[in-house]
């Protein structure tokens, strides 16, 4: 059973910083692509940067250059370095993980976790 337990969101002011953490258990972490998505309220789930085995990034054009992602293969646990934060970055956050970047990019998962709230305002 794959477990996933995202932390460290909050409440925090436009242009302020947050560092996520995802504890992930039930899957081999090191093999799995892992990859953070956001759901802002009354729209998609969307990927918003990935990292792959060998430690290449990716992100979605709206955080480049603001967003982070790194990975801890020894801790089984990823994390999301968020910078310059803007309103619209407000969402619940999540992370999973797969075997190819098209499982990445269709986000079709079994298992989710509860996600951790990150609001950005003023």
């Amino acid at each position: 059973q794959v477990q996933l337990v995202e932390s460290g969101g909050g409440l925090v002011q436009p242009g302020g910083s947050l560092r996520l953490s995802c504890a992930a258990s039930g899957l081999i972490f090191w093999i799995n692509t892992m990859g953070w998505y956001r759901q802002a309220p009354g729209e998609q789930r969307e990927l918003v940067a990935y990292i792959s085995v060998d430690g290449s990034t990716n992100y979605a054009d709206s955080v480049k250059g603001r967003f982070t992602i790194s990975r801890d293969n020894a801790k089984s646990t990823l994390y999301l370095q968020m910078n310059s934060l803007k309103p619209e970055d407000t969402a619940v956050y999540y992370c999973n993980g797969g075997l190819t970047i098209a499982a990445m990019r269709s986000s079709d998962f079994a298992s989710w976790g509860q996600g951790t709230q990150v609001t950005v305002s003023s």
